[in-house]
C-alpha cells in the first residue's frame, strides 16, 4: 500500500531539494563584502523618517481590489472576442449583460467615491 506513496514521496523530495537547494548553495558560497554603501537605503535614497509598520489609508487597499476586481472581468473579453462566431447571438447577449453589470458595478464606485483619492 505505502509503495504507491513513493513516487509522491520522491516528487515532493526533488521539488523541496529543486527549490531550498540553489538557496542554500547561494547562501554558503556567495560572496559577502558588505559597505556603508550596500547596507544604506536603496529604494528613495534618504532614510526612513517613520515607524516601517506604520497605518496605510483603507481607500489604498479599496484601488488596489477594485483594479484587480475590473482587470478580472476585462480578462474576460478577450476570449469572448475570439470566439464571437461561435457563441453567436446567445453568447453576444450574455456577455452584454455582464457588461452591464460591470458598468453598474462602476457607476456604483463612483457614486459612492470609492474612485476618488483626496
Amino acid at each position: 500500500m505505502l509503495e504507491n506513496y513513493l513516487p509522491v514521496f520522491l516528487f515532493l523530495m526533488v521539488g523541496i531539494l529543486v527549490g531550498v537547494g540553489p538557496i542554500v548553495i547561494g547562501f554558503l558560497l556567495g560572496p559577502r563584502h558588505p559597505d556603508s554603501e550596500k547596507q544604506s537605503p536603496y529604494e528613495c535614497g534618504f532614510e526612513a523618517f517613520e515607524d516601517t509598520r506604520m497605518k496605510f489609508d483603507v481607500r489604498y487597499y479599496l484601488v488596489a481590489i477594485l483594479f484587480i476586481i475590473f482587470d478580472l472581468e476585462i480578462a474576460f473579453l478577450f476570449p469572448w472576442a475570439v470566439s464571437l462566431d461561435a457563441v453567436g447571438g446567445f453568447g453576444f447577449a450574455a456577455m452584454a449583460v455582464f457588461l452591464g453589470i460591470l458598468v453598474i458595478g462602476f457607476v456604483y464606485e463612483w457614486k459612492k467615491g470609492a474612485l476618488e483619492w483626496e
